[in-house]
């Protein structure tokens, strides 16, 4: 399986942002395993919630289309009854087979001013065709506490619009927690100027493949990697 972590820049033109995600989609192989940046069709577009949540409903059921023969994970700006969450979807074989919205919500960005926070319930391990995958939205990859709910994954998810000013904390604790669960992790962050990029995969040995420069990095999962690692340096993870 190919995992690819896409790096794309958020501009306040919805329909183009969508058009790009489309086209990067479409030149992944089948088969890939593909994570986008947080909210990167709408951005946090806090003056446009209601626009940014009409719009996220027409594009979700052609996203769920592009993942007949791919898996897609990406975050949206949703509207539930009077209330907004930034959900993640899982899209596999044209379904939606997981939905988690954001439980710790960034305080920095006023992101509790304007989202209600997810159940940490819904912070899980999924299983996906045998592959067992976890997601920790962002400012969550901060709480050692939740770091718990994903131990045991083969694949942990990092879906970021991380801050410039952080680019070393977000790229640590994204390594960190690929070596402390001997899984590998794929993050994609924004491209935006004032964000840190960093998107890209780590490896169950640390190995980092990032470039900031490219829209989209790819790099092969390979399960017999996270049996070496966890058969060679035993910490109790090899039966999770």
């Amino acid at each position: 399986m190919k995992l690819i972590a896409l790096q794309t820049n958020t501009t306040d033109n919805f329909k183009a942002n969508y058009k790009h995600l489309k086209e990067l989609i479409q030149s992944c192989e089948d088969n890939s395993f593909i994570l986008a940046p947080e909210l990167c069709l709408t951005g946090f577009c806090y003056d446009r919630m209601d626009e940014a949540d009409e719009f996220t409903q027409k594009v979700k059921k052609k996203i769920k289309k592009f993942s007949e023969n791919k898996t897609i994970a990406i975050t949206f700006l949703q509207k539930e009854d009077l209330d907004y969450y930034n959900t993640l979807y899982i899209f596999h074989k044209g379904k939606v087979i997981h939905r988690q919205s954001k439980y710790k919500l960034f305080p920095l960005g006023d992101e509790h001013k304007h989202f209600i926070p997810g159940k940490e319930e819904n912070i899980k391990i999924i299983n996906i065709d045998g592959l067992k995958v976890a997601s920790l939205i962002c400012f969550e990859i901060r709480f050692p506490q939740l770091w718990l709910k994903v131990l045991g994954s083969d694949l942990i998810l990092n879906p970021s619009m991380w801050g410039l000013k952080r680019k070393n904390h977000y790229e640590s604790m994204s390594k960190a927690l690929a070596i402390a669960n001997q899984c590998y992790v794929l993050t994609a962050n924004s491209a935006n100027d004032d964000m840190a990029r960093g998107s890209g995969i780590i490896t169950p040995w640390g190995e980092e493949i990032r470039d900031d420069k490219k829209e989209l990095i790819s790099h092969t999962l390979d399960k017999e990697e996270i049996k070496k690692v966890r058969k060679y340096i035993d910490i109790g993870l090899k039966k999770k």
